[in-house]
């Protein structure tokens, strides 16, 4: 039987800030549009919390059950490991999953009813990560599918059921967002190049090669702060966001250094650090606006 602390640490809080930072910059979007509502970014992040946590233990009982995780190098995988049986992993990913479609219900009920289309397709993206006879996330599509979740869905989608559209702005934090949680997977999937080509696991990664998986990660990281220079078509504020480039250099410092395997790991975190002060700042400057 798993730990407590080996539960917590199967549901890979490092990822974490994925799901905030999406919900941070939509509500910001939302109240430049004067269009904030506090009880629904609250929803819009409990939505996003679980989505996460779900799409974690959906991935942990899929790569376990493949044999995927039998040789792996970072986080704890409960499946892969033996520290829990498939059977629990897969009903914690299906009562995650569950728990951010009820609350989903909830913001679309209370908004527009095709959102229920989009949830529809945000939990099938979860599952089919790694889920079922062809996952996508082995194809390579990983980085795209968190692009357009944890980017594009997250923040427009959290702008959309506060202020009820969307604008320029969103879509530039959109964007912006979306490039720092694909470089996160990047980062991820640059670790685990040795042992995904060994399993069959044909990521992104393992199809660019690890030079260019190096410069990619650079490339996404770079994509928000030419969106902070966007954004000060809407406030001369959003310059505060480049005060999040020591984090982003900090977090490309494992990568552009030629480290691997767990030397890599403090690219992941900061990669998340960097994702979540530059939304926070951002958010914090639209709102003023």
């Amino acid at each position: 039987m798993a730990t407590a602390a080996q539960w917590i640490e199967g549901a890979r809080p490092r990822t974490l800030p994925n799901a905030i930072a999406p919900v941070l910059a939509g509500t910001g979007a939302a109240a430049s549009l004067d269009g904030a509502v506090w009880w629904k970014a609250v929803l819009a992040l409990l939505v996003s919390l679980a989505l996460i946590i779900g799409v974690n233990f959906a991935n942990d009982y899929s790569d376990g059950i493949r044999g995927t995780d039998d040789v792996r190098v970072g986080p704890v995988r409960l499946v892969g490991q033996k520290l829990a049986s498939a059977a629990a992993v897969r009903n914690a990913a299906m009562l995650s999953l569950a728990l951010a479609a009820v609350l989903g219900l909830i913001l679309a009920a209370t908004t527009a009813w095709w959102l229920l289309l989009i949830g529809a397709a945000c939990l099938a993206g979860a599952w089919f990560y790694t889920g079922g006879s062809k996952p996508y996330g082995y194809s390579g599509f990983g980085e795209i599918a968190v692009f357009v979740f944890f980017g594009l869905v997250g923040v427009l989608g959290t702008e959309f059921v506060q202020a009820e559209r969307i604008d320029w702005a969103g879509v530039v934090l959109a964007v912006s967002v979306g490039a720092f949680s694909s470089a996160v997977l990047v980062a991820n999937n640059l670790r685990d190049i040795p042992t995904d080509s060994q399993s069959g696991k044909v990521t992104l990664a393992v199809k660019l090669g690890d030079p260019r998986t190096r410069t990619l990660q650079l490339a996404l990281l770079a994509v928000p702060f030419a969106g902070t220079l966007a954004l000060l078509a809407r406030t001369p504020f959003a310059l505060v966001g480049l005060l999040a480039i020591p984090l982003a250099v900090r977090a490309n410092a494992p990568v552009r250094a030629g480290k691997g395997g767990l030397e890599l790991i403090p690219a992941l975190r900061d990669s998340g650090l960097a994702m979540l002060a530059w939304s926070i700042l951002t958010a914090l400057a639209l709102g003023f606006a």
